[in-house]
């Protein structure tokens, strides 16, 4: 059974994936935190046309294959819609990367829940930026 799944969307401006992100990457997959589960990458041309490719069929990049290396299956979540939305809101000239990610660490977890007769009812991800705004809000009331 498969644990919690997150969506996260990176963007490049003028298409300048570096591979500089990749570090940090593979130390999430190899320490077990997550496990990349789906990956497409989106480029809006400067004539708006938009090109969308599964991760692991980009091999003329060494930096886009390392990525692709890090997949630990290729599930199928993400399809063309996601991309196509994701491309209306790219400015011409940049890339995305929309990586599907199975938080490996919570199956563990859940797994001894459920072997003490609980169950993991659910999981919420809060994005950063509204933590901050509560936090500024406690902040300033005090």
């Amino acid at each position: 059974m498969i644990g919690p799944v997150e969506i996260v969307t990176i963007a490049f401006a003028e298409s300048r994936f570096d591979g500089s992100i990749l570090a940090e990457i593979k130390k999430l997959v190899e320490t077990g935190v997550i496990s990349i589960v789906d990956a497409i990458v989106v480029h809006k041309k400067d004539d708006e046309t938009v090109e969308i490719v599964e991760l692991a069929e980009i091999t003329d990049d060494p930096e886009v294959t390392a990525l692709s290396d890090l997949l630990a299956r290729l599930d199928g979540l993400l399809n063309d819609e996601d991309a196509e939305i994701l491309a209306d809101s790219l400015p011409p000239g940049a890339s995305a990367a929309i990586l599907c990610f199975e938080h490996s660490w919570v199956v563990p977890l859940r797994d001894a829940i459920a072997a003490a007769g609980g169950e993991l009812l659910d999981t919420v991800r809060v994005p950063g930026p509204v933590v901050q705004e509560v936090l500024d809000a406690v902040s300033a009331e005090a």
